[in-house]
């Protein structure tokens, strides 16, 4: 038994619990494969010579996923879950090379378009859409929804854990040290949520979306979404083009080696994109002018001139 790491850890490392020595556990270690894909993992090093693998670490809030392929258990269960809901049961889920195999049958298609089945939809110089979920009857397109698919950064790295994992020997007890990495929360409102706002603006004007933007992130991220656009956002219903409908996931209790944990669906919320956009930019945790004032004062070390008067030239 390998002795974990005593305060910041990796939480999953290719599915499963990182000091799994199981022989099938470690095939993946050996192959770069990720188990929720079915494909290569993407977490490389600079170089590509090291496969990484690792899907969740620890925080102050709870285990933490950090991989957004982490999110497609059970062969994308969660987006089967957006299609039945926006589609209904009649349509048939599939990933995009079943559908060109199946293409020509008569049905109806939830056809599922992204990185992982097929491409993603590129439009402009510089947008990727991460999932498009198609409806396709007959052969016919007859509309489509957008789904967007967010974990967490990290800051800092986990390589001496990483390392000290890979090499632990079943049976052999080995001291672990805690992993040097921190979760990148500015990207929150530098990048994810204007992401979230510009796709979904872009869902909002096509005359073929009739249910808008799902976004599917881990409940702890969307949390730290909630402090800046506040957690009373008003709910409405679902099912219209300027709709974003958040559905949020954690991890189950660890299940023990050779056992991956599951994702619980943890909340399903839709909300005006017009209100969460207008929350972002002068939302109630917006912080104050006068707070800048002061930011500013302390950086040049004038703390105690914020209040005096300016002397005459």
């Amino acid at each position: 038994m390998v002795g974990r790491a005593k305060s910041k850890d990796l939480v999953e490392v290719f599915g499963y619990e990182p000091d799994d020595t199981t022989s099938s556990v470690r095939s993946l270690w050996r192959l770069g494969a990720c188990p929720f894909t079915n494909k290569a993992c993407t977490k490389a090093n600079h170089d590509g010579s090291i496969t990484y693998g690792t899907c969740s670490v620890t925080s102050a809030y709870g285990d933490c996923i950090i991989c957004p392929n982490r999110l497609y258990e059970n062969n994308y269960a969660a987006l089967r879950r957006i299609a039945t809901n926006v589609f209904g049961d009649d349509a048939e889920f599939v990933l995009f090379e079943e559908y060109v195999r199946r293409r020509d049958e008569a049905g109806i298609f939830a056809v599922a378009l992204g990185q992982n089945s097929g491409r993603e939809v590129k439009i402009g110089k510089n947008l990727s859409m991460d999932w498009v979920l198609a409806k396709v009857c007959n052969g016919a397109l007859v509309e489509y929804a957008g789904i967007e698919v967010q974990s967490i950064d990290i800051t800092g790295n986990y390589r001496d854990g990483w390392h000290a994992y890979r090499n632990a020997k079943p049976g052999v007890i080995e001291s672990i040290p805690s992993s040097g990495h921190g979760l990148n929360w500015a990207n929150v409102h530098k990048r994810l949520i204007p992401q979230i706002i510009r796709k979904g603006r872009v869902y909002a004007s096509s005359e073929m979306v009739k249910s808008g933007l799902h976004f599917v992130v881990p409940e702890i991220v969307y949390r730290k979404f909630e402090e800046i656009i506040g957690a009373d956002i008003q709910i409405v219903a679902g099912g219209a083009p300027d709709i974003i409908t958040i559905h949020t996931y954690s991890l189950s209790p660890a299940m023990g080696h050779g056992k991956q944990r599951s994702l619980l669906a943890e909340r399903e919320i839709s909300v005006s994109l017009d209100e969460f956009a207008q929350r972002f930019i002068s939302g109630p945790n917006l912080p104050s002018g006068m707070l800048l004032d002061s930011a500013v004062m302390r950086v040049l070390g004038l703390e105690n001139a914020l209040n005096r008067a300016p002397s005459a030239p």
